[in-house]
């Protein structure tokens, strides 16, 4: 995928930033943080993980499905792939 390569490290920064979120959370579960505090922390990851898929999902649009050198049949075949990993991600 061009557009992973091409933005590589701004997408390794934030995966790097939900790691951190991650690691924040076990800590917080380990000392015991109270419902909200935890709640709250999911809640952030979860945004930022959105955050990341919107940002790979729209390069793969833009690079690959609005590219005029797909064929129709191979353009059908990769709206399918996308609408099939939103529909698993949206679950």
């Amino acid at each position: 995928m061009p557009h992973t390569r091409k933005d590589k490290k701004k997408l390794l920064t934030r995966i790097r930033r939900i790691k951190g979120q991650t690691e924040a959370l076990e800590k917080a579960l380990e000392a015991g943080t109270e419902c909200s505090g935890i709640l709250q922390q999911i809640a952030a990851i979860r945004g930022a993980v959105s955050g990341l898929m919107i940002e790979v999902l729209e390069g793969h649009i833009r690079d690959h499905l609005v590219s005029g050198d797909l064929d129709e049949e191979q353009r059908n075949k990769d709206v399918e792939q996308v609408v099939s990993v939103l529909r698993s991600y949206t679950r």
